[in-house]
Protein backbone atom coordinates (compact mmCIF):
# COMPACT_ATOMS: atom_id res chain seq x y z
CA UNK A 1 0.00 0.00 0.00
CA UNK A 2 2.98 2.35 0.21
CA UNK A 3 3.47 2.72 -3.53
CA UNK A 4 1.27 4.89 -5.73
CA UNK A 5 0.18 2.96 -8.80
CA UNK A 6 -1.50 5.94 -10.46
CA UNK A 7 -0.02 7.33 -13.67
CA UNK A 8 1.82 10.55 -12.89
CA UNK A 9 1.33 11.60 -16.53
CA UNK A 10 -2.37 12.27 -15.99
CA UNK A 11 -3.69 15.75 -15.28
CA UNK A 12 -5.44 16.39 -11.93
CA UNK A 13 -8.88 16.33 -13.55
CA UNK A 14 -8.18 12.78 -14.71
CA UNK A 15 -6.48 11.55 -11.55
CA UNK A 16 -9.47 12.44 -9.36
CA UNK A 17 -11.71 10.24 -11.51
CA UNK A 18 -9.51 7.32 -12.52
CA UNK A 19 -6.49 7.18 -10.23
CA UNK A 20 -5.79 3.87 -8.51
CA UNK A 21 -8.85 2.05 -9.83
CA UNK A 22 -9.66 0.51 -13.21
CA UNK A 23 -12.87 -1.26 -12.32
CA UNK A 24 -13.71 -4.12 -9.99
CA UNK A 25 -12.37 -7.35 -11.54
CA UNK A 26 -15.08 -9.51 -9.99
CA UNK A 27 -18.17 -7.47 -10.91
CA UNK A 28 -16.87 -4.99 -13.53
CA UNK A 29 -18.26 -2.15 -11.39
CA UNK A 30 -16.72 1.18 -12.37
CA UNK A 31 -17.42 2.88 -9.04
CA UNK A 32 -14.97 2.14 -6.23
CA UNK A 33 -16.65 -0.44 -3.95
CA UNK A 34 -17.12 0.24 -0.27
CA UNK A 35 -15.22 -2.60 1.36
CA UNK A 36 -17.12 -2.49 4.64
CA UNK A 37 -15.08 -5.18 6.34
CA UNK A 38 -12.92 -5.37 9.43
CA UNK A 39 -10.56 -8.16 8.35
CA UNK A 40 -9.40 -10.16 5.34
CA UNK A 41 -8.91 -13.87 4.83
CA UNK A 42 -5.48 -15.46 4.41
CA UNK A 43 -4.63 -18.15 1.90
CA UNK A 44 -2.65 -20.04 4.52
CA UNK A 45 -0.26 -19.54 7.44
CA UNK A 46 2.59 -18.57 5.16
CA UNK A 47 0.48 -15.89 3.45
CA UNK A 48 -0.63 -14.48 6.81
CA UNK A 49 2.97 -14.33 8.06
CA UNK A 50 4.14 -12.62 4.87
CA UNK A 51 1.49 -9.92 5.26
CA UNK A 52 2.32 -9.25 8.89
CA UNK A 53 6.04 -9.30 8.12
CA UNK A 54 5.37 -6.60 5.47
CA UNK A 55 6.99 -8.89 2.90
CA UNK A 56 4.05 -8.80 0.50
CA UNK A 57 1.35 -6.28 -0.37
CA UNK A 58 -2.19 -6.96 0.71
CA UNK A 59 -4.76 -6.29 3.40
CA UNK A 60 -4.90 -7.77 6.87
CA UNK A 61 -7.03 -5.48 9.07
CA UNK A 62 -8.96 -2.31 8.24
CA UNK A 63 -7.43 -0.32 11.06
CA UNK A 64 -4.18 -0.51 9.07
CA UNK A 65 -5.37 -0.46 5.46
CA UNK A 66 -8.56 -0.98 3.47
CA UNK A 67 -9.11 -1.38 -0.30
CA UNK A 68 -11.51 1.58 -0.53
CA UNK A 69 -9.16 3.82 1.41
CA UNK A 70 -6.23 2.55 -0.65
CA UNK A 71 -7.72 4.03 -3.82
CA UNK A 72 -8.18 7.39 -2.08
CA UNK A 73 -4.57 7.25 -0.90
CA UNK A 74 -3.30 6.55 -4.41
CA UNK A 75 -5.26 9.45 -5.84
CA UNK A 76 -4.02 11.87 -3.21
CA UNK A 77 -0.40 10.78 -3.65
CA UNK A 78 -0.69 11.26 -7.40
CA UNK A 79 -2.39 14.66 -7.04
CA UNK A 80 0.40 15.94 -4.78
CA UNK A 81 3.17 14.25 -6.78
CA UNK A 82 4.20 12.05 -3.86
CA UNK A 83 5.40 8.48 -3.48
CA UNK A 84 2.67 7.31 -1.07
CA UNK A 85 -0.13 8.51 1.17
CA UNK A 86 -1.78 7.42 4.41
CA UNK A 87 -5.37 8.43 5.16
CA UNK A 88 -6.64 8.76 8.72
CA UNK A 89 -9.78 9.83 10.54
CA UNK A 90 -9.17 13.60 10.64
CA UNK A 91 -6.77 16.33 9.65
CA UNK A 92 -5.57 16.71 13.22
CA UNK A 93 -4.78 13.00 13.42
CA UNK A 94 -2.78 13.35 10.20
CA UNK A 95 -0.80 16.26 11.64
CA UNK A 96 -0.23 14.47 14.95
CA UNK A 97 1.07 11.34 13.22
CA UNK A 98 3.28 13.33 10.85
CA UNK A 99 4.83 15.33 13.69
CA UNK A 100 5.43 12.35 15.96
CA UNK A 101 6.74 10.23 13.11
CA UNK A 102 9.75 12.46 12.62
CA UNK A 103 10.30 13.52 16.24
CA UNK A 104 12.01 12.09 19.27
CA UNK A 105 11.97 13.04 22.98
CA UNK A 106 14.17 16.06 23.47
CA UNK A 107 13.69 17.15 19.87
CA UNK A 108 11.95 20.21 18.51
CA UNK A 109 9.99 21.35 15.48
CA UNK A 110 10.33 24.87 14.08
CA UNK A 111 7.03 26.34 12.90
CA UNK A 112 5.65 29.52 11.39
CA UNK A 113 3.40 31.43 13.83
CA UNK A 114 0.37 31.71 11.52
CA UNK A 115 -1.49 28.50 12.32
CA UNK A 116 -4.97 27.06 12.61
CA UNK A 117 -5.99 27.34 16.26
CA UNK A 118 -6.11 23.62 17.04
CA UNK A 119 -2.73 23.13 15.37
CA UNK A 120 -1.30 25.79 17.65
CA UNK A 121 -2.74 24.03 20.69
CA UNK A 122 -1.29 20.71 19.54
CA UNK A 123 2.12 22.27 19.05
CA UNK A 124 2.23 24.54 22.08
CA UNK A 125 0.60 22.30 24.67
CA UNK A 126 0.25 18.67 23.58
CA UNK A 127 3.51 17.78 21.84
CA UNK A 128 5.56 18.93 24.86
CA UNK A 129 3.87 16.17 26.89
CA UNK A 130 5.53 13.73 24.46
CA UNK A 131 8.89 15.39 25.04
CA UNK A 132 8.77 17.36 21.78
CA UNK A 133 8.80 21.16 21.82
CA UNK A 134 7.74 23.51 19.03
CA UNK A 135 9.56 26.75 18.40
CA UNK A 136 7.43 29.45 16.79
CA UNK A 137 9.26 31.83 14.50
CA UNK A 138 8.54 35.55 14.70
CA UNK A 139 7.13 35.44 11.16
CA UNK A 140 6.91 33.09 8.19
CA UNK A 141 10.20 34.09 6.59
CA UNK A 142 12.95 31.57 5.89
CA UNK A 143 15.43 33.64 7.91
CA UNK A 144 13.22 33.61 11.00
CA UNK A 145 12.74 29.87 10.72
CA UNK A 146 16.45 29.16 10.16
CA UNK A 147 17.40 31.20 13.23
CA UNK A 148 15.58 28.74 15.51
CA UNK A 149 17.11 25.53 14.16
CA UNK A 150 19.60 23.66 16.33
CA UNK A 151 21.08 20.16 16.56
CA UNK A 152 17.84 18.84 18.11
CA UNK A 153 15.49 20.16 15.45
CA UNK A 154 13.53 17.39 13.71
CA UNK A 155 11.48 19.25 11.10
CA UNK A 156 10.24 22.56 9.73
CA UNK A 157 6.50 23.17 9.54
CA UNK A 158 4.20 25.62 7.79
CA UNK A 159 0.76 26.01 6.29
CA UNK A 160 1.12 26.77 2.58
CA UNK A 161 -1.72 29.27 2.99
CA UNK A 162 -2.36 30.24 6.59
CA UNK A 163 -5.76 29.72 8.20
CA UNK A 164 -7.12 32.29 8.83
CA UNK A 165 -4.18 34.68 8.36
CA UNK A 166 -4.15 34.20 4.58
CA UNK A 167 -0.35 34.47 4.42
CA UNK A 168 1.38 32.52 1.66
CA UNK A 169 4.64 30.88 2.67
CA UNK A 170 7.67 31.11 0.42
CA UNK A 171 8.00 27.36 0.10
CA UNK A 172 11.13 27.42 -2.06
CA UNK A 173 12.93 29.57 0.53
CA UNK A 174 11.82 27.28 3.37
CA UNK A 175 12.90 24.26 1.33
CA UNK A 176 16.34 25.81 0.93
CA UNK A 177 16.60 26.06 4.72
CA UNK A 178 15.47 22.44 5.03
CA UNK A 179 18.20 21.35 2.58
CA UNK A 180 20.89 23.41 4.28
CA UNK A 181 19.90 22.09 7.73
CA UNK A 182 19.15 18.50 6.55
CA UNK A 183 15.57 18.65 7.85
CA UNK A 184 12.25 17.54 6.35
CA UNK A 185 9.77 20.28 5.49
CA UNK A 186 6.18 19.45 6.48
CA UNK A 187 3.47 21.53 4.79
CA UNK A 188 -0.25 21.67 5.53
CA UNK A 189 -1.82 22.23 2.11
CA UNK A 190 -5.47 22.15 3.18
CA UNK A 191 -6.45 25.68 2.12
CA UNK A 192 -4.67 25.74 -1.23
CA UNK A 193 -5.42 22.12 -2.23
CA UNK A 194 -3.25 20.36 -4.83
CA UNK A 195 -5.36 22.03 -7.54
CA UNK A 196 -3.83 25.44 -6.76
CA UNK A 197 -0.51 24.43 -5.23
CA UNK A 198 1.64 21.28 -5.01
CA UNK A 199 4.21 21.89 -2.24
CA UNK A 200 6.35 18.89 -3.23
CA UNK A 201 7.19 20.65 -6.49
CA UNK A 202 8.73 23.44 -4.40
CA UNK A 203 10.76 21.23 -2.08
CA UNK A 204 8.35 20.01 0.61
CA UNK A 205 8.95 16.48 1.89
CA UNK A 206 5.67 15.77 3.69
CA UNK A 207 2.24 17.22 2.89
CA UNK A 208 -0.73 16.95 5.23
CA UNK A 209 -4.39 17.63 4.53
CA UNK A 210 -7.63 17.95 6.36
CA UNK A 211 -9.74 16.07 3.82
CA UNK A 212 -12.75 17.40 5.71
CA UNK A 213 -12.34 20.72 3.91
CA UNK A 214 -12.08 21.34 0.15
CA UNK A 215 -11.22 17.78 -0.84
CA UNK A 216 -14.40 16.36 0.72
CA UNK A 217 -16.13 19.59 -0.14
CA UNK A 218 -19.61 18.91 1.21
CA UNK A 219 -19.30 19.24 4.97
CA UNK A 220 -20.31 15.63 5.58
CA UNK A 221 -17.14 13.68 6.31
CA UNK A 222 -14.08 13.96 8.52
CA UNK A 223 -10.74 12.76 7.19
CA UNK A 224 -7.04 13.49 7.01
CA UNK A 225 -4.10 12.53 4.84
CA UNK A 226 -0.31 12.37 5.02
CA UNK A 227 1.48 12.42 1.66
CA UNK A 228 5.12 11.28 1.57
CA UNK A 229 7.08 12.94 -1.23
CA UNK A 230 9.68 10.18 -1.05
CA UNK A 231 12.48 12.70 -1.45
CA UNK A 232 14.02 13.10 2.00
CA UNK A 233 17.30 11.14 2.34
CA UNK A 234 16.66 9.42 5.67
CA UNK A 235 19.66 7.08 5.29
CA UNK A 236 22.03 10.03 4.83
CA UNK A 237 21.14 11.35 8.30
CA UNK A 238 21.15 8.29 10.49
CA UNK A 239 22.10 10.01 13.73
CA UNK A 240 19.32 12.60 13.52
CA UNK A 241 16.65 10.15 12.31
CA UNK A 242 17.36 6.79 13.97
CA UNK A 243 13.67 5.86 13.79
CA UNK A 244 14.04 5.24 10.04
CA UNK A 245 17.51 3.69 10.12
CA UNK A 246 17.56 1.43 13.16
CA UNK A 247 15.53 -1.73 13.86
CA UNK A 248 12.04 -1.02 15.20
CA UNK A 249 11.78 -3.16 18.31
CA UNK A 250 7.98 -2.84 18.27
CA UNK A 251 7.82 -4.45 14.83
CA UNK A 252 10.22 -7.43 14.78
CA UNK A 253 13.26 -5.27 14.01
CA UNK A 254 12.15 -3.84 10.68
CA UNK A 255 14.27 -0.96 9.35
CA UNK A 256 11.88 1.33 7.50
CA UNK A 257 14.36 3.11 5.26
CA UNK A 258 15.79 -0.22 4.09
CA UNK A 259 12.49 -2.00 3.65
CA UNK A 260 10.40 0.79 2.10
CA UNK A 261 12.90 3.15 0.49
CA UNK A 262 11.17 6.24 -0.86
CA UNK A 263 7.95 5.60 1.06
CA UNK A 264 9.61 5.00 4.45
CA UNK A 265 7.84 7.93 6.12
CA UNK A 266 4.39 6.77 5.01
CA UNK A 267 5.12 3.15 5.93
CA UNK A 268 6.21 4.07 9.46
CA UNK A 269 3.13 6.30 9.91
CA UNK A 270 0.90 3.41 8.94
CA UNK A 271 2.59 0.52 10.74
CA UNK A 272 3.52 2.33 13.94
CA UNK A 273 1.06 5.16 14.60
CA UNK A 274 -2.03 4.15 12.65
CA UNK A 275 -1.71 0.46 13.53
CA UNK A 276 -1.17 1.07 17.23
CA UNK A 277 -3.28 4.14 17.97
CA UNK A 278 -6.07 3.50 15.49
CA UNK A 279 -7.24 6.82 14.02
CA UNK A 280 -8.51 4.85 11.03
CA UNK A 281 -10.62 6.31 8.24
CA UNK A 282 -13.76 4.24 7.72
CA UNK A 283 -14.41 2.77 4.26
CA UNK A 284 -17.66 4.73 3.98
CA UNK A 285 -15.83 7.96 4.79
CA UNK A 286 -13.17 7.14 2.20
CA UNK A 287 -15.92 6.58 -0.38
CA UNK A 288 -17.64 9.88 0.44
CA UNK A 289 -14.34 11.76 0.32
CA UNK A 290 -13.62 10.27 -3.10
CA UNK A 291 -17.01 11.51 -4.30
CA UNK A 292 -15.95 14.99 -3.26
CA UNK A 293 -12.50 14.58 -4.76
CA UNK A 294 -13.97 13.82 -8.19
CA UNK A 295 -15.26 17.39 -8.52
CA UNK A 296 -12.42 19.18 -6.70
CA UNK A 297 -10.88 20.86 -9.78
CA UNK A 298 -14.28 22.15 -10.92
CA UNK A 299 -15.25 23.37 -7.47
CA UNK A 300 -11.94 25.11 -6.83
CA UNK A 301 -12.32 27.01 -10.08
CA UNK A 302 -15.73 28.30 -8.99
CA UNK A 303 -14.59 28.95 -5.40
CA UNK A 304 -11.69 31.08 -6.63
CA UNK A 305 -13.84 32.97 -9.13
CA UNK A 306 -16.49 33.79 -6.53
CA UNK A 307 -13.93 34.75 -3.89
CA UNK A 308 -12.41 37.40 -6.14
CA UNK A 309 -15.80 38.97 -6.78
CA UNK A 310 -16.63 38.89 -3.07
CA UNK A 311 -13.28 40.47 -2.18
CA UNK A 312 -13.80 43.24 -4.73
CA UNK A 313 -17.30 43.89 -3.40
CA UNK A 314 -16.06 44.13 0.18
CA UNK A 315 -13.10 46.36 -0.71
CA UNK A 316 -15.39 48.83 -2.48
CA UNK A 317 -17.93 48.97 0.35
CA UNK A 318 -17.52 51.89 2.82
CA UNK A 319 -19.05 49.75 5.58
CA UNK A 320 -15.95 47.52 5.51
CA UNK A 321 -12.79 48.61 7.32
CA UNK A 322 -10.31 46.21 5.72
CA UNK A 323 -10.12 43.13 3.54
CA UNK A 324 -7.30 40.58 3.63
CA UNK A 325 -7.13 38.93 0.20
CA UNK A 326 -3.89 37.94 -1.52
CA UNK A 327 -5.42 38.49 -4.94
CA UNK A 328 -5.10 42.25 -4.52
CA UNK A 329 -1.91 43.79 -5.92
CA UNK A 330 -1.29 45.74 -2.71
CA UNK A 331 -1.43 42.62 -0.52
CA UNK A 332 1.96 41.78 1.06
CA UNK A 333 1.73 38.21 -0.24
CA UNK A 334 0.48 39.05 -3.72
CA UNK A 335 3.83 38.30 -5.34
CA UNK A 336 3.87 34.88 -3.67
CA UNK A 337 0.34 34.25 -4.96
CA UNK A 338 1.65 35.01 -8.43
CA UNK A 339 4.52 32.61 -7.92
CA UNK A 340 2.87 29.69 -6.15
CA UNK A 341 -0.84 29.94 -6.98
CA UNK A 342 -0.46 30.81 -10.65
CA UNK A 343 -1.61 34.36 -10.02
CA UNK A 344 -4.76 33.31 -8.21
CA UNK A 345 -5.81 33.58 -4.60
CA UNK A 346 -7.57 31.02 -2.44
CA UNK A 347 -11.25 31.19 -1.58
CA UNK A 348 -10.51 31.90 2.09
CA UNK A 349 -10.44 35.60 3.00
CA UNK A 350 -10.90 37.75 6.07
CA UNK A 351 -12.30 41.23 6.69
CA UNK A 352 -13.72 43.49 9.38
CA UNK A 353 -16.65 45.90 9.36
CA UNK A 354 -16.36 49.51 10.36
CA UNK A 355 -18.35 48.82 13.51
CA UNK A 356 -15.46 47.06 15.24
CA UNK A 357 -16.16 43.88 17.19
CA UNK A 358 -19.83 44.77 17.70
CA UNK A 359 -20.29 45.53 14.03
CA UNK A 360 -18.64 42.30 12.93
CA UNK A 361 -20.80 40.32 15.35
CA UNK A 362 -23.91 42.08 14.02
CA UNK A 363 -22.84 41.18 10.50
CA UNK A 364 -22.26 37.58 11.53
CA UNK A 365 -25.63 37.27 13.26
CA UNK A 366 -27.51 38.72 10.26
CA UNK A 367 -26.24 36.23 7.67
CA UNK A 368 -28.94 34.21 5.95
CA UNK A 369 -27.57 32.05 3.12
CA UNK A 370 -24.03 32.03 4.50
CA UNK A 371 -23.69 29.41 7.23
CA UNK A 372 -22.21 30.29 10.62
CA UNK A 373 -19.84 27.46 11.50
CA UNK A 374 -16.14 26.64 11.87
CA UNK A 375 -15.60 24.42 8.85
CA UNK A 376 -14.12 25.72 5.60
CA UNK A 377 -13.90 24.47 2.04
CA UNK A 378 -17.54 23.44 1.88
CA UNK A 379 -19.48 23.96 -1.36
CA UNK A 380 -21.59 26.39 0.69
CA UNK A 381 -20.33 29.82 1.72
CA UNK A 382 -19.29 29.70 5.37
CA UNK A 383 -18.50 32.39 7.94
CA UNK A 384 -16.52 32.16 11.15
CA UNK A 385 -15.47 34.54 13.93
CA UNK A 386 -12.03 33.05 14.70
CA UNK A 387 -11.32 34.96 17.92
CA UNK A 388 -14.32 33.40 19.65
CA UNK A 389 -14.21 29.94 18.03
CA UNK A 390 -11.25 28.31 16.25
CA UNK A 391 -8.70 30.48 18.10
CA UNK A 392 -10.64 31.04 21.32
CA UNK A 393 -8.01 29.33 23.47
CA UNK A 394 -5.21 31.70 22.41
CA UNK A 395 -4.04 34.68 24.45
CA UNK A 396 -4.04 38.21 22.98
CA UNK A 397 -0.35 37.90 22.11
CA UNK A 398 -0.89 34.48 20.52
CA UNK A 399 -3.85 35.80 18.52
CA UNK A 400 -1.74 38.64 17.19
CA UNK A 401 1.05 36.27 16.18
CA UNK A 402 -1.47 34.05 14.40
CA UNK A 403 -2.84 37.05 12.49
CA UNK A 404 -6.23 37.06 14.22
CA UNK A 405 -7.92 40.30 15.30
CA UNK A 406 -10.98 40.54 17.59
CA UNK A 407 -13.16 41.96 14.80
CA UNK A 408 -12.05 39.54 12.06
CA UNK A 409 -14.63 37.61 10.06
CA UNK A 410 -13.35 34.64 8.04
CA UNK A 411 -15.23 33.82 4.86
CA UNK A 412 -14.91 30.54 3.01
CA UNK A 413 -16.54 31.54 -0.26
CA UNK A 414 -18.71 28.82 -1.76
CA UNK A 415 -20.00 27.94 -5.19
CA UNK A 416 -23.50 29.44 -5.00
CA UNK A 417 -24.49 32.04 -7.59
CA UNK A 418 -22.34 35.08 -6.93
CA UNK A 419 -25.30 37.48 -6.95
CA UNK A 420 -26.92 35.57 -4.09
CA UNK A 421 -23.70 35.49 -2.06
CA UNK A 422 -23.17 39.23 -2.44
CA UNK A 423 -26.82 40.01 -1.68
CA UNK A 424 -26.49 38.10 1.59
CA UNK A 425 -23.29 39.91 2.52
CA UNK A 426 -24.86 43.24 1.59
CA UNK A 427 -27.85 42.81 3.88
CA UNK A 428 -25.58 41.61 6.70
CA UNK A 429 -23.39 44.70 6.25
CA UNK A 430 -26.52 46.81 6.58
CA UNK A 431 -27.09 45.23 9.99
CA UNK A 432 -23.48 45.95 10.94
CA UNK A 433 -23.84 49.58 9.83
CA UNK A 434 -26.79 50.00 12.20
CA UNK A 435 -24.51 49.43 15.20
CA UNK A 436 -23.96 52.75 17.06
CA UNK A 437 -20.74 54.37 15.91
CA UNK A 438 -20.44 52.32 12.73
CA UNK A 439 -21.41 55.18 10.42
CA UNK A 440 -18.85 57.58 11.86
CA UNK A 441 -16.22 54.83 11.67
CA UNK A 442 -17.12 54.28 8.02
CA UNK A 443 -16.68 58.00 7.28
CA UNK A 444 -13.28 57.96 9.00
CA UNK A 445 -12.20 54.91 7.04
CA UNK A 446 -13.25 56.58 3.78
Amino acid sequence: MEKSRTSCDWRPETIVLHGGFDGDPATKAVAVPIYQTVAYGFDNAEHAAALFNLETEGFRYSRIANPTTDVLEQRLAALEGGAAAVCVSSGQAALMYAALNVSRPGGNIVSVPQLYGTTYTLFAHMLPTFGVTVRFASDDSAASMAALVDENTCALYCESVGNPAGNICDLAALAEVSRAKALPLIVDNTVATPVLLRPIEHGAHIVVHSLTKYIGGHGTTLGGAIVDAGTFPWTAHRARFPMFNEPDRSYHGIVYAERFGRSAFAARCRNLYLRNTGAALSPMSAFLLMMGLETLPLRVERHVHNARLVAEFLRADPRVRWVNYAGFAEHPHHALAQRYLDGQACALLTFATCGGLEGSCAFYDALRITKRLVNLGDAKTLACHPASTTHRQLSEAELKAAGVTPDMIRLSVGIEHIDDIIADLDQALAAAAAVPGAKSAARSAA
